[in-house]
């Protein structure tokens, strides 16, 4: 246990076992040395208690533990990935085609999917026409997805996202 020369001086503690048995009150070098012994760690767990609280544990494989736990948590998580699809205001029609049949597999799969309609030199001067693109690729995808964001600027580019029903 190290103490940090804010803190002030700590004396005696709490003690709880590895069994979570109350040990009661005990001097900290004492609680130190039964830690040792065992060959595990003294945690400090409540150190504005008074006395303070302090627990004997491993705290290796409490950390581990927790990471088991929190890798399980996000597996069974499914929040969908979020894919990107590019175009241009000026992207014909068979490759808008093409694009769209990838955009409706991913949709299926269960992710998202982020159209980003980039605009160059000036063909800034026309954001109708990436709209009207963007209203295509919604009619295209029907009802087997709603739009999360509409279609909206940001810079030179104007993006929209369509998440599965």
């Amino acid at each position: 246990m190290r103490f940090h020369r804010d803190y002030p001086r700590v004396r005696d503690v709490r003690l709880i076992d590895e069994n979570n048995e109350q040990k009661g009150v005990v001097n900290v070098r004492e609680a130190l040395d039964m830690a040792k012994e065992r060959g595990l760690d003294l945690i400090e767990i409540a150190p504005t208690a008074q006395p303070p609280v302090c627990r004997i544990m491993d705290y290796g494989k409490y950390k581990y533990d927790l990471s088991k736990k929190d890798k399980e948590v996000h597996k069974k998580q499914k929040g969908g990935d979020l894919k990107g699809i590019y175009l241009r205001p000026g992207t014909d029609d068979h490759d808008l085609g093409f694009k769209l049949k990838n955009a409706l597999k991913f949709l299926e799969d269960g992710d998202k999917v982020k159209f980003t309609v980039r605009f160059r030199s000036r063909e800034i001067t026309h954001p109708e026409f990436a709209r009207q693109l963007l209203d295509k690729v919604v009619a295209a995808a029907g009802d087997s997805a709603t739009v999360e964001k509409a279609p909206a600027m940001e810079g030179r580019t104007m993006t929209m996202i369509l998440a599965p029903k």
